[in-house]
């Protein structure tokens, strides 16, 4: 499906949310005993360490739209500089305050304005960009990640997704998730989503005819 809404954006956003709050859930989990250096691990977005990824998740999930709107103002409409003004305003002193700041977020429905399942979205994909690096996994359920890569496969709004599989062909093997035409980029539904939004480091677990076409088109995440 390529139209403007979604398979995954049609239900409402309630039903979304306890998805959400699932995965902040097991990502605090598994962040609970780590050691200061592997606090400072890079993560998959580029020049961001692990600590500094869960301090912007946690900032999604502190913002409201009236904030989120003050500060493009108070930021010239730069956003890159608006993410690192509230990054920071969440990063705490120590990693153990970090975590303890996202952990007081994880039943949050606070957001900026954007879809539910923009967010979910965003929780799955910021977690991996720390779980990866970190050598830590998790089996996300089906349905769950399978909603993230419906949103993906028909959206650019925050991330680059839908624009950079134009003809191809994705298909997940384990699950229901397949999308457009063109050359086959097969797969888990994890590894298909996080390749969509530019993590080049999951196309190693893809195979198919358009991996190498997808592997030019993902730059830095």
């Amino acid at each position: 499906m390529t139209g403007a809404e979604p398979a995954a954006d049609r239900s409402p956003g309630t039903e979304v949310w306890p998805l959400i709050h699932t995965e902040r859930a097991a990502l605090a989990a598994d962040l609970a005993d780590l050691s200061d250096d592997q606090w400072a691990t890079p993560s998959l977005c580029t020049g961001l360490m692990v600590r500094e990824v869960l301090a912007h998740l946690t900032a999604g999930a502190s913002l409201t739209s009236v904030r989120w709107l003050a500060g493009v103002i108070r930021c010239r409409f730069d956003f890159d500089k608006q993410v690192a003004m509230r990054l920071a305003e969440q990063l705490g002193a120590t990693p153990a305050e970090t975590l303890e700041r996202f952990r007081r977020f994880v039943p949050s429905r606070t957001k900026p304005p954007l879809p539910a399942v923009a967010m979910l979205g965003e929780t799955i994909v910021h977690a991996e960009d720390i779980r990866r690096p970190l050598g830590l996994h998790r089996d996300y359920p089906t349905e769950t990640v399978t909603r993230v890569a419906e949103y993906y496969q028909g959206s650019d709004l925050v991330v680059l997704a839908k624009g950079r599989i134009g003809d191809l062909k994705l298909v997940a093997d384990d699950g229901p998730f397949k999308t457009g035409v063109g050359a086959l980029v097969s797969g888990s539904t994890l590894a298909l989503t996080m390749a969509m939004t530019g993590r080049a480091a999951y196309l190693d677990d893809l195979e198919g005819g358009g991996v190498e076409l997808l592997r030019e088109r993902c730059g830095t995440a």
